[in-house]
């Protein structure tokens, strides 16, 4: 099975890895993708980014590419920059996310189980949502 061929996929995001899950009935596949070495931008009108983000969020949006439900998860600001870049770059895989979590950091089989429980128990019984309104990813800084 490739990644892009599973039917469902999650990705726990920061601003210095993606560790993305790819599964099936039979099949579950784990890939982690590195950003680049960053620095915070000190000007003022960059306040929050990081260089290198559109490069990072392509390679992460690549991977997902062709799942068909995507969670997207992680603590802080990463996931939400993610999904401006999104819907700004990658409209392929904009319809295909079902959901935005806050989660820390767990470790790689807790993320695996989240996973597991969240599509079984929570879209098997509900089927297909709405992806995230693009209207609430616009911060004020």
């Amino acid at each position: 099975m490739t990644a892009g061929a599973a039917l469902h996929a999650m990705v726990w995001i920061d601003h210095q890895e993606a560790k993305i899950f790819h599964l099936d009935a039979a099949t579950f596949v784990e890939t982690t993708v590195k950003a680049p070495q960053h620095h915070v931008t000190r000007k003022p009108q960059d306040h929050g980014r990081h260089e290198g983000d559109d490069q990072f969020f392509h390679a992460v949006a690549d991977k997902l590419a062709g799942a068909e439900r995507i969670l997207v998860v992680g603590p802080s600001s990463g996931k939400l920059d993610f999904l401006r870049f999104v819907h700004k770059h990658a409209h392929a895989i904009e319809s295909a996310i079902v959901g935005v979590e806050t989660l820390d950091h767990p470790t790689d089989r807790q993320l695996a189980a989240y996973v597991r429980h969240y599509f079984q128990d929570k879209l098997q019984q509900s089927g297909p949502t709405s992806p995230p309104d693009p209207a609430l990813l616009h911060t004020t800084r």
